[in-house]
């Protein structure tokens, strides 16, 4: 077998990945300019005016498009450096499963706290 060819254990090429992560971060860019453009607008000087900026289901929707594209960025580089430093196999298994768990966790409190009461 070459060096080139793919490897069994679940490596593959990383095109699509290298593709979304770029995506992920237009996304997290795109955000980000619209989020610093709405506070220079109307700059929130107490709680009061946060949770209003917040409170169209719009601005929600976005941010949570944000988090989720900024946990699925996180996921890829984390599993990448696991994949490249982390040679044990049960190890890194051990290790992507608390990364995962904790992206997950992120995701739901993320929600929580722009749909909650």
């Amino acid at each position: 077998m070459s060096k080139y060819a793919k490897n069994p254990v679940g490596a593959h090429s990383g095109t699509g990945d290298w593709l979304l992560q770029r995506l992920t971060a237009v996304v997290m860019a795109a955000y980000t300019i619209v989020f610093v453009a709405c506070v220079l607008a109307n700059p929130p000087a107490a709680y009061a005016d946060w949770k209003a900026m917040f409170s169209g289901t719009l601005f929600r929707l976005a941010t949570m498009l944000f988090v989720a594209a900024l946990l699925y960025h996180a996921w890829v580089g984390m599993r990448d450096i696991l994949m490249d430093y982390v040679h044990a196999m049960g190890l890194r298994l051990a290790m992507q499963v608390a990364v995962g768990l904790a992206l997950l966790f992120y995701l739901a409190w993320a929600a929580s706290i722009l749909w909650g009461r």
